[in-house]
């Protein structure tokens, strides 16, 4: 029989609260409160965490009802082999919901053990809500949630310098942090907060940017009673995770000292500046995926994991990674070459079923942030091609037909893309639809067609593309000059 998930049952100690969390979700459960948890088994952390619900309606209540303890379970490939791990998270301690009790959530600005505020709140999370006109209320936005609550904590010790926080949000965005302080001051200016609060924000309280990442496939609906039968709980907060785990924090030297990650064993990244590891992760991790989507699709594939292990596309987007994105990154080679191993070891894992069609989501936009720069970057550098990535490209081409070969391919993009490629593709002439779409900077923010060779190189592509099968296409001694008629 299942035992109820507490703190009596699972004999789980408390500890001062070190951490306020604004989000509850998956990934801030599976990323930040692990490690959370790792460090205070490792090192001298030994704190806790108390969360803040975001949004009106969460998953506050069933986390108070287990007393914050729940189980995660890491699935994933780790030097090739599958692996299970499971842990139980003990340092998540209880969830207030500011919608129920405002002053509930300012008095935790009152505790002097406070040290670090991390969040999630999504994308979207971080913007200035002009409509939170009132300090004396609860704000609905993120931002001005944490300029009532800096601004209690400020007034409650009396603007001490030593009671700033280290705010380290993980939302998606670049700059994160610059961006929340920025908002801040925007809060501070609307409410006509006092210009000494102003003042004490920006000089004792230390905003970090941040990069993080990690697969959470989160609850595992279809495995939760053999793992519930396995931990001997009846949990209902289990979420799942990939091993794989990478937190780049830019900061000074004091975050490194105040959250001792990098003493636990843990790939927690302390640096001044984390924008080449963000580039990083752009151009080999999204780069690989959206440039393997279409040319992986129209081979018949669907499914990220068929796809990294297939003989020709698994090949062709290896080759892609080390022979022409890798290139254009100016990190240390061997970080560069493990982050890509560790891609495609994350691209095999057997426990998460990752759809093509889920990130051909919106991939005229991907294609432009992710891997167009390293097709640029690599020109420059080279003065030549990065052949996999055009062929990429011309295979998006093909892909937004939206049929290829009697396969209708899932396009998913705004109306007005969509509408442009059925227009585009009336055409029967190669050339003028390789050109037209090039040419498009409304896609890529500048005219394509001015690359020496990328024209007639895509052009090229696209023709053997129509006239047959993609490894065919690819194939430099297939390659034909002369112009076919395309059926539209």
């Amino acid at each position: 029989m299942l035992k109820p998930l507490n703190r009596i049952t699972a004999d789980a100690m408390s500890r001062s609260v070190k951490v306020l969390q604004f989000g509850e979700g998956n990934f801030l459960r599976a990323f930040v409160d692990w490690i959370i948890d790792i460090l205070n088994e490792k090192t001298s952390f030994n704190g806790d965490v108390q969360v803040v619900q975001p949004i009106r309606n969460g998953m506050g209540e069933t986390i108070n009802q287990q007393d914050g303890l729940y189980h995660l379970v890491l699935n994933g490939i780790k030097n090739g082999k599958a692996t299970t791990e499971i842990r139980l998270i003990t340092c998540l301690r209880e969830v207030i919901n500011p919608y129920e009790n405002f002053e509930a959530f300012l008095e935790t600005g009152e505790n002097a053990d406070l040290r670090f505020i991390f969040s999630n709140t999504t994308e979207a999370g971080i913007a200035f809500n002009p409509d939170d006109k009132d300090p004396n209320r609860l704000p609905e936005s993120f931002p001005g949630k944490m300029t009532a609550l800096l601004f209690h904590r400020y007034k409650h010790f009396k603007g001490a310098r030593d009671k700033g926080l280290f705010i380290i949000p993980c939302e998606l965005i670049d700059k994160n942090g610059q961006q929340l302080r920025e908002i801040i001051f925007q809060f501070i200016s609307l409410w006509k907060l006092p210009d000494d609060f102003k003042k004490w924000v920006s000089e004792h309280n230390t905003f970090c940017n941040t990069l993080v990442d990690r697969i959470v496939p989160g609850y595992p609906k279809e495995t939760i009673k053999e793992i519930q039968e396995k931990i001997g709980y009846d949990d209902h907060l289990v979420v799942t995770a990939e091993p794989f785990h990478l937190w780049v924090i830019e900061g000074p030297e004091s975050v490194r000292k105040a959250f001792p990650a990098d003493k636990a064993d843990l790939d927690v990244k302390f640096v001044n500046d984390q924008s080449p590891y963000r580039t990083r992760k752009v151009r080999i991790l999204n780069g690989a995926h959206t440039a393997m989507v279409p040319v992986a699709y129209l081979h018949g594939l669907r499914t990220v994991k068929e796809s990294v292990e297939d003989p020709f596309v698994g090949e062709f987007i290896k080759q892609a990674i080390n022979e022409e994105i890798i290139p254009t990154l100016d990190l240390p080679h061997e970080e560069l070459n493990q982050f890509a191993h560790d891609v495609i070891e994350r691209f095999q894992n057997p426990f998460i079923r990752h759809e093509l069609s889920s990130i051909a989501l919106n991939s005229i936009s991907k294609f432009k942030v992710r891997v167009l720069p390293s097709i640029l970057e690599y020109n420059g550098r080279k003065n030549t091609l990065p052949d996999r990535l055009v062929f990429s490209l011309a295979c998006l081409i093909a892909f937004y037909k939206g049929d290829w070969q009697g396969t209708v391919t899932p396009v998913s993009d705004s109306p007005e893309i969509m509408a442009f490629f059925k227009e585009v593709w009336r055409s029967s002439n190669v050339d003028d639809v390789t050109k037209t779409v090039l040419s498009n900077q409304s896609f890529w923010d500048t005219d394509l067609t001015s690359v020496p060779g990328l024209t007639n190189r895509v052009s090229t592509f696209l023709l053997n593309l129509e006239k047959g099968n993609v490894i065919n296409a690819w194939d430099p001694s297939a390659i034909a000059s002369q112009k076919i008629t395309i059926k539209p």
